[in-house]
């Protein structure tokens, strides 16, 4: 066959002896189309010059990250930066530099959240140029690749199978093209394609090819705005960030009448000395402020991308690691996920005594036909070369809700002939002999398509009604030698992982249970399964493994279950994949799949290695686990810091602390354990209800916390007297909160790890360091006064702990998360 029918070929096509154009307007199953004059050749390279100098490029930035600029000022500008700047200003005038120290510490924190962040956009912006769609463009009658951004105005655009749109445009040639625009209308079945059709950006390319001019390009294209925010059709519900947001709004609530009360009591009611009473009011605030809360969760998002992007994982959508590990079903199509993409040829039988010879030269000539083969469909090319005699004169691409494919020939002899190559459960009628055969193929992991001659015109609604069988080729798909081990994984970490394939059911249990799969035994035919969502979702539950679901399918199943609570995780590379993987929780996309998943898929897998999914998994449950755990110190100090200041406005006694201990405080007791806990490993099932599981712990840990640490300082107050009597009483207090607050860490790092327990016992003797240093006592204004106030407030501080642990017990008892 000297020419074929492909949209990117060199000069005319020749199809029963006309000259056409591959671009004329056809139907999706098309005739011999009239003579027209030439396939258009594209702008010219001074056209392209020229469109480039007007500024007609298509500057659609990259969507992975936000800017330096976006970056630095959600760092810098923030509610709680703005009110300790404010402080931090006011104490530069009335305190010593050791009171300040806070602000120093918010300027090192707001620095690390840049540097991370600023850290993580370069790794998100050099993952997303590797996976960013390059578009096939004609231009001076020979096609190239070019990035996205490099299309102009007038560009003509060459389209295949799994082919994004990535500009507006005019269909300017049509080869049976099916295009899905169900991401922008919401309609899901395909659009057939003519010329002289609007082709919108963010749709993609189902079933066959053509080319299209480009209309509209950058930010003037109202769908290519859509299509900019592709990856966020489907936005992942971040539970950890929206639950900061609300406890930080009551934390902003509960600071505004505290603080208020807590200036009034200090400046007017006891009328002591001004500068001090400013410190002091300016202590009670500032450690109501979560600052480091929000720093750390964006660290450990942050540290995530870059972790992950070490693996070439390119993560889309930040919260995407948190919505992963929060997932209990993972959907899995079997081909270029369990499977790796290419196949071979194993073995070629004939059926009703065809003849072998001219079957072959049938599959070469139905491979020639199809400018963009599938896998399946390359493996026979490579097994059965074309014959020259043979002329296609009409095409039928594959498509994933037809399951075949087709082509009429002129067999170059006065004969032609039409043949289709597809599914032989859906070519066959029920019963016929064949699928015996297939069934015994297809039970040991084998492909198996069928070779048959249609009875009908290829252009016929029916065209697989009454078709003879000729051959069944057998394919061997290469598994992945990672597959195992993953699946192995999501089984240990209780994680049910579903088969869902548009292959033979069979053939499909074949492969999962090779790879070790539960339940892969019993597998369902999915054109068996009930419509209706509830009996749906109970057929998936009662199941792994799912054979000839069609895409449609794909995205009803997803939704059912879905509908039983399931955070539901599929992966796919095929545009068969693409509702499904819009629809669920977690979108995942090999990086070979097209364009379409790749831009619907929250994570792309760049390195099409599906062992990377148990990394991606553990980052997720490493950030959420420990966010958690951290969110708990942060927010205890709240709570405490804020009783503290109503019981000393209720008393009418001057607060007990400055600046500078409860900077001390937090940076011992807080600030750097948060740190090292917030990037530990952490492999504990993500769990619902980050707010309540943080606050019914920080509430009751706060209240003992104050309640202790008020006690001593009353006693404190009672036992001093003369002239150094607030200092003695200050460092009582400080003592019992910083022994409380280290029993609140002790139970936060549980369980406990060698480094673990050598970091809460550092803190420990850090502590001790500031105490019996003379220097260091000065400095932080920390001196014990005799031996019965000291031991009293260790004493106070130890029942504390044991009526928090019993606290902390009760409440998981009470109000389990």
């Amino acid at each position: 066959m000297t020419q074929r029918s492909e949209m990117g070929s060199d000069g005319p096509e020749h199809r029963g002896g006309a000259t056409i154009d591959a671009g004329a307007e056809l139907d999706p199953v098309h005739p011999v189309a009239p003579p027209v004059r030439h396939r258009p050749a594209g702008l010219s390279a001074a056209e392209v010059a020229e469109r480039i100098a007007r500024g007609e490029v298509n500057d659609v930035p990259l969507r992975s990250s936000r800017s330096t600029v976006d970056i630095v000022r959600g760092n810098v500008f923030t509610r709680f930066n703005a009110i300790i700047g404010v402080l931090w200003v006011i104490m530069f005038f009335v305190a010593p530099f050791q009171d300040t120290l806070f602000g120093f510490v918010i300027l090192a924190n707001t620095g690390i959240g840049i540097i991370q962040e600023l850290r993580a956009k370069k790794t998100l912006d050099g993952l997303a140029v590797i996976g960013e769609a390059k578009p096939t463009v004609r231009r001076d009658g020979a096609s190239g690749e070019v990035s996205t951004s490099e299309i102009v105005l007038g560009d003509l655009i060459e389209l295949g199978p799994g082919d994004k749109v990535v500009v507006d445009g005019e269909v300017a040639e049509a080869d049976s093209l099916e295009v899905d625009e169900s991401l922008l209308t919401g309609e899901a079945d395909p659009v057939v394609k003519k010329r002289g059709d609007r082709m919108m950006s963010g749709s993609f390319v189902v079933a066959g090819g053509g080319a299209f001019t480009a209309t509209k390009v950058g930010r003037e294209a109202y769908a290519a705005q859509l299509a900019e925010e592709a990856s966020r059709f489907t936005l992942v519900h971040s539970e950890l960030r929206s639950g900061i947001s609300t406890i930080l709004k009551y934390v902003t609530w509960m600071m505004i009448p505290t603080a208020l009360g807590l200036i009034i009591s200090q400046l007017v009611v006891k009328g002591d000395n001004f500068k001090d009473s400013v410190a002091r009011t300016v202590g009670g605030i500032v450690p109501m402020i979560p600052e480091g809360l929000v720093l750390l969760t964006s660290v450990a998002f942050a540290i995530g991308v870059i972790r992950l992007g070490r693996q070439q994982c390119l993560v889309q959508e930040l919260p995407a690691i948190e919505g992963l590990a929060r997932v209990d079903v993972v959907c899995l199509d079997k081909t270029g996920t369990l499977t790796e993409g290419g196949m071979d040829v194993t073995e070629l039988r004939m059926v009703d005594g065809s003849d072998e010879s001219y079957v072959r030269k049938v599959l070469g000539a139905l491979g020639e036909s199809d400018p963009r083969p599938n896998a399946s469909l390359q493996a026979i090319i490579e097994a059965y070369p074309d014959s020259e005699e043979w002329r296609c004169t009409e095409s039928l691409p594959f498509s994933s809700a037809r399951k075949y494919s087709g082509a009429a020939f002129s067999e170059g002899d006065g004969q032609s002939s039409t043949w289709l190559l597809g599914a032989p459960d859906v070519l066959l009628r029920p019963g016929d002999t064949a699928l015996g055969e297939v069934d015994r193929l297809n039970e040991q992991g084998l492909r198996v398509l069928l070779l048959a001659r249609a009875a009908a015109e290829l252009d016929a609604p029916d065209v697989a009604a009454g078709a003879r069988p000729a051959a069944l080729v057998v394919l061997e798909q290469r598994l992945r030698p990672d597959a195992s081990d993953t699946l192995r994984y999501f089984e240990e970490q209780d994680v049910a992982a579903k088969v869902i394939s548009g292959d033979n059911a069979v053939s499909v249990s074949a492969v999962a249970g090779k790879l070790g799969l539960p339940g892969a035994a019993d597998t369902v035919d999915a054109r068996k399964l009930p419509t209706e969502r509830e009996a749906m979702a109970a057929e998936l539950d009662a199941n792994a493994v799912f054979g000839r679901v069609s895409p449609q399918q794909k995205r009803d199943m997803v939704g059912a279950l879905q509908s039983r609570g399931h955070t539901v995780a599929m992966t796919g590379d095929g545009v068969n994949d693409v509702l499904a993987l819009k629809d669920a929780d977690i979108g995942v996309s090999m990086g070979s799949g097209s364009e379409a998943t790749k831009a619907v898929a929250q994570i792309v897998l760049l390195n099409n290695s599906f062992a990377t999914l148990p990394s991606v998994v553990g980052e997720g449950r490493r950030v959420i686990g420990n966010i958690t755990r951290v969110a708990t110190l942060f927010l205890t100090k709240t709570v405490y810091s804020v009783l503290l200041a109503v019981l000393v406005v209720c008393a009418q006694v001057e607060y007990p602390f400055l600046p500078r201990h409860l900077t001390l405080l937090s940076t011992l007791t807080i600030g750097i354990p948060a740190f090292f806990l917030a990037l530990a490993p952490n492999k504990e099932r993500a769990k619902p209800h980050f707010v309540r599981r943080v606050m019914r712990y920080a509430i009751p840990g706060g209240i003992v916390a104050s309640a202790a640490t008020f006690l001593t300082y009353m006693l404190a107050r009672s036992h001093y007297s003369g002239a150094g009597a607030l200092a003695a009483e200050t460092s009582a207090a400080t003592l019992t909160l910083f022994l409380v607050a280290m029993w609140v860490l002790a139970i936060v790092a549980r369980p406990y790890t060698w480094w673990r327990v050598g970091l809460v016992a550092a803190m420990g003797l850090a502590f001790l360091v500031v105490l019996v240093v003379p220097w260091l006592q000065d400095f932080f204004a920390l001196k014990l006064v005799g031996t019965t106030m000291p031991w009293a407030a260790v004493a106070i501080a130890a029942v504390a702990a044991v009526v928090l642990e019993f606290a902390w017990r009760w409440v998981d008892r009470k109000f389990p998360a």
